[in-house]
């Protein structure tokens, strides 16, 4: 009984301390916000050498010419050219700011190049979410082993980040807007012979709870939810699916419905997450590859490795708004001509699958932006520690809303020689608004109307 009592308080003792180091930091270490650091966390100053600037407050004034009814966003920085170039031939004189994927294709693909531009830190936010984010500061904490977050106003949880569960926290509630749609989104699978082809297209909506203007506490059930509804190709013509992402993981598992014209009904669709094959891309991916992460983070340990400064895409309103796939996509690869490379500085998180867990990757490497909280590259291995799909995002800030974004997103498989490219834009553009859908039209019952052909 005296060892029982003992060994009770000794967890008592692990419990307490381990929810004080779950909690948000001190006020004191808080006062770096908007100092040291900006407002959401990043190192306000720029770098020694001069190549990444002062961060200044991001880009919110939309350039000459901007029509916002076209939905689509001029790059303000189309006179811009690269400052140098890195190809298979130089690639190792980089090597220190590449991603292993990067490094790979540089590697492998004749002909693939990544051109570096000028870094321009343009990630910006509403006032509101960065009034918000200096108070999840001391008041938001982790719970459930790291799978829920509570105690969070409308910002990012964890501006000044201690773990890895935390950055990615910070992505999965990264601020993209309240709502948004994107009238005729794509996506593209090219094979190993160069082929490209639709495999999805359709309309796609997306609305944050989370950041509800109309939110007045920190019990909201939900960070985000979206549904798509496909036109094509002709074979998906009339399906749709809404998936809802949960704040708390442990009470409110995250929950998708599908309708199949061919079977007239709503379905709920419970394989929709973790590593299922991703109808959207012909099975190129998996459910928890779309955005390079979505969903429960019970099958790794996220471990924070520090923060490192990265040739990332960014700033790709050239590749993102694209007129036609053919100015985005080559056989192989995205054409490099299409995609902006800029240095920034990113957390890096290496997340190992736990023991007794499974997942088609037994290793998954995250580069996380410092000013969007976007994971703007992953590298993804095999079972037998291979690196086998590395990914990447294409960074634009939205600057007449002002939200980032990088929604759209694809990998690379290394192994077939094969790609995609998902969540798409293109000229139909994205489309934003300050105010949510109504609560009828998320209920799987609507879900089959908008389905129907």
């Amino acid at each position: 009984m005296k060892q029982l009592t003992l060994a009770l308080i000794g967890a008592g003792i692990l419990a307490v301390q381990m929810n004080a180091a779950l909690a948000g930091v001190s006020a004191e270490e808080a006062k770096k916000l908007g100092t040291t650091l900006t407002q959401v966390g990043a190192e306000k100053a720029g770098n020694k050498d001069g190549t990444i600037p002062e961060y200044t407050g991001g880009l919110v004034t939309p350039p000459a010419g901007f029509d916002k009814s076209t939905n689509v966003r001029p790059d303000p920085f189309a006179s811009e050219k690269p400052l140098f170039s890195i190809d298979a031939k130089n690639v190792e004189k980089y090597a220190d700011k590449l991603t292993e994927g990067a490094k790979a294709l540089l590697k492998t693909y004749p002909g693939y190049r990544i051109d570096v531009y000028p870094t321009h830190r343009t990630a910006a936010y509403p006032k509101k979410v960065l009034d918000n984010t200096l108070k999840n500061a001391t008041h938001a904490k982790l719970s459930e082993n790291g799978l829920s977050v509570e105690g969070t106003a409308a910002g990012i949880p964890f501006p000044i980040p201690k773990n890895g569960h935390e950055v990615m926290f910070n992505y999965v509630a990264n601020y993209q807007g309240v709502a948004f749609t994107m009238p005729k989104y794509s996506a593209y699978n090219v094979d190993s012979g160069g082929k490209a082809s639709l495999s999805a297209q359709g309309i796609w909506i997306q609305d944050s709870p989370y950041y509800d203007p109309a939110r007045k506490d920190d019990t909201i059930p939900m960070l985000y939810r979206a549904r798509a509804n496909y036109t094509g190709p002709a074979r998906r013509n009339g399906e749709a699916i809404l998936s809802i992402e949960p704040v708390n993981y442990t009470s409110h598992e995250s929950r998708a419905w599908q309708y199949l014209p061919g079977q007239r009904r709503v379905r709920l669709a419970p394989d929709i997450g973790y590593d299922t094959p991703n109808s959207s891309t012909s099975g190129m991916s998996t459910y928890d590859d779309v955005l390079l992460f979505n969903g429960k983070q019970d099958r790794y340990d996220f471990k924070l490795l520090g923060k490192k400064e990265m040739y990332v895409p960014y700033n790709t309103y050239r590749f993102t708004y694209a007129d036609k796939p053919e100015d985005a996509l080559q056989p192989r690869f995205v054409s490099p001509d299409a995609v902006r490379w800029e240095l920034h500085r990113v957390w890096v998180v290496d997340a190992k699958l736990k023991d007794g867990k499974r997942h088609i990757y037994s290793r998954r490497t995250f580069y996380v932006d410092e000013d969007s909280w976007s994971v703007l590259a992953v590298d993804q291995y095999d079972g037998l520690g291979k690196l086998w799909r590395p990914g990447f995002s294409y960074f634009t800030q939205s600057y007449d809303v002002p939200a980032p974004n990088n929604i759209a997103s694809g990998h690379y498989d290394l192994i077939a020689g094969s790609y995609y490219m998902n969540t798409w834009p293109g000229k139909a553009g994205i489309k934003f608004s300050d105010a949510l859908q109504s609560e009828s039209s998320w209920s799987p019952d609507n879900l089959a109307g908008r389905g129907v052909r």
